[in-house]
């Protein structure tokens, strides 16, 4: 559950100089600064700019949109396509320390997910963030008109269903912030995931809303944030306060409830979930700390040894701060945080004054430091729906420039007969591998196949019909189960012309974070351009240093988020 933090001084904008005291704090890391204004500005892109269009965006010149993109490729939150700064899986690892140590997800996503399937709709877990709010978990449903919001966007409190009830705890002060940000941005253009428009209705409108949710106990959005959008909210409480811990908000279209016939066939499904979610809250048992990061220090000191001028350490050094919170970490002192980072007491303290400026980091009570909401604006948002092939892509391009042969990612498909190819990289030759993204093959015969095969536990295996390929192909059944033991037992699949004759390929598997095969990394060659020791050889130590990096950042990327595989 989260900690008690100060109230905020000012709104909920995510520009990393319009936040915390009006005033810079002198003990602030400007390299700091700097390097979130870029992560903030590549989020606001949906995670890909060029260093021109950094320039522009932050106003920094384009010796320091260098330094500090090549800073962030150095930690992995960011590549280098080209000329382009493209955020990478691992920066979620800053959104993911904030939702650990917020324990939320953890503790109610699964309701949230069957009340989703119950319902056939959408489903959201909410928390406030200032005057705005943002999700932490969404169960959606696959629709031509289907919810667009992902997890870390921030819409404003009073277009939304959860808005009005976090209101209802809002002091006087938040309440002026509140006002003054809706003078200032009479357009919403400062929330970038919702439309722009004109303010259609007059601040008291929200103040008799979030008096009624009070009264009520629940709130609706009638088409606020955009036409044919409704929702109702029901606010989950901490068990340990009373207070609002989040909101389960479930959204529907006007094509399959009206905002009236929501209230009288969801609301009832919905009040009945939270009160589910609040016993789990109450049972739940205090958490186990988990593992710090370690080295981080001596890590940064090394690359700027590496790479001198061009890596900037300061901001390294206090990027690494945000991942010592965490499970078991939801609120920790200056002391903690130095001991889990190996920073110096003065760095560390430095990078936390720097965030409390920002907005991401806020005072408890007892004066400890806890991670805020705003942490998922770096990042999150535009990585949080990718697919496992868009995670893979850019390391099986880097593995065919490697190893000069085509490289593909495949899946089971549907009744497991079948494998389906879901990324694709090919190098320049006059002859390769042609196989298209989309297509499929027998799993039998394929060594991809052979390694989600073997995977399987073997009575729910399904082979389907062993057809003879090739002169070659394996299709007597206690042979392959043979085969399958083999591959299982040393962690790759070797093809020699089973699938057609003159393709030799090779497989290894890619695990998830249970450690469940959940797609295969293969890479194929002409017969005559490799024999079976080359590809052994040459072939498999690379891939499985791709399949290890892919793994690392499905890891990352899957930790709060849905994956998705095809």
């Amino acid at each position: 559950m989260p900690a008690e933090t100060t109230p905020a001084e000012t709104t909920t904008s995510d520009d990393p100089e319009s936040v915390g005291s009006t005033a810079v704090p002198a003990e602030a890391v400007a390299p700091l600064i700097r390097g979130i204004a870029v992560l903030r500005e590549l989020t606001e892109a949906d995670g890909r700019l060029s260093p021109s269009g950094l320039e522009r965006a932050t106003g920094l010149a384009r010796s320091t949109v260098d330094r500090i993109t090549a800073t962030l490729a150095r930690m992995g939150y960011v590549r280098l396509d080209g000329r382009d700064a493209v955020l990478a899986p691992r920066v979620m690892e800053l959104g993911n320390a904030y939702l650990a140590a917020l324990r939320l997800p953890a503790l109610l996503d699964t309701r949230a997910d069957e009340l989703a399937d119950e319902l056939d709709e959408s489903v959201s877990l909410a928390v406030a963030d200032r005057d705005g709010i943002r999700f932490i978990h969404q169960a959606t449903r696959r629709r031509a008109m289907s919810l667009s919001f992902r997890i870390g966007d921030l819409l404003p409190a009073e277009r939304t269903a959860p808005g009005p009830l976090f209101a209802t705890e809002w002091t006087q002060q938040e309440w002026l912030a509140w006002r003054q940000r809706r003078a200032a941005d009479p357009q919403d253009r400062t929330f970038t995931a919702v439309p722009p428009r004109e303010h259609t209705t007059p601040d008291e409108d929200f103040v008799r809303r979030s008096a009624q949710a009070a009264a009520d106990g629940w709130a609706l959005d009638d088409q606020l944030i955009e036409p044919g959008l409704v929702a109702v909210s029901v606010p989950v409480r901490d068990p340990r306060t009373g207070r609002i811990a989040c909101v389960a908000n479930v959204v529907s279209h006007t094509s399959r409830h009206t905002a009236a016939n929501l209230r009288e066939t969801l609301l009832p499904r919905l009040r009945s979930a939270v009160r589910t979610m609040e016993e789990d809250l109450r049972l739940a048992p205090p958490p186990e700390p988990g593992t710090a990061p370690a080295g981080l220090a001596t890590w940064t000191g090394a690359s700027k040894q590496e790479l001198g001028r061009e890596f900037i350490e300061s901001l390294a050094r206090g990027l690494t701060v945000l991942t010592a919170f965490g499970e078991g970490r939801a609120s920790l002192t200056l002391t903690d945080v130095a001991q889990a980072t190996g920073l110096a007491r003065a760095t560390a303290r430095r990078a936390l004054i720097t965030y409390e400026h920002l907005g991401l980091v806020a005072r408890t009570p007892d004066r400890r430091f806890a991670p805020t909401p705003r942490i998922l604006s770096l990042g999150f948002p535009p990585l949080s729906r990718m697919s496992l092939a868009q995670i893979a892509t850019p390391h099986m391009e880097e593995l065919a420039h490697r190893v000069h042969e085509s490289t593909s990612l495949a899946v089971l498909a549907d009744g497991g007969e079948e494998i389906q190819y879901t990324a694709r990289v090919a190098p320049t030759r006059v002859m390769s591998v042609n196989v298209a993204v989309g297509a499929r093959r027998p799993a039998y015969a394929t060594s991809a196949g052979r390694v989600l095969l073997a995977d399987t536990p073997e009575r729910q295996r399904v082979l389907g019909d062993l057809r003879r390929l090739t002169p070659r192909t394996v299709t007597d059944p206690a042979a392959l189960a043979a085969v399958l033991a083999e591959v299982r037992q040393r962690g790759y699949a070797l093809i020699d012309e089973e699938l057609e004759e003159g393709l030799r390929s090779i497989a290894v598997p890619v695990r998830d974070r249970s450690g469940s095969t959940v797609a295969a990394l293969n890479a194929a060659a002409h017969a005559a351009r490799r024999t079976l020791e080359e590809c052994v050889e040459d072939l498999l130590p690379a891939l499985l240093t791709t399949a290890g990096r892919i793994e690392s950042d499905l890891h990352v990327a899957g930790r709060f988020t849905h994956v998705s595989l095809p």
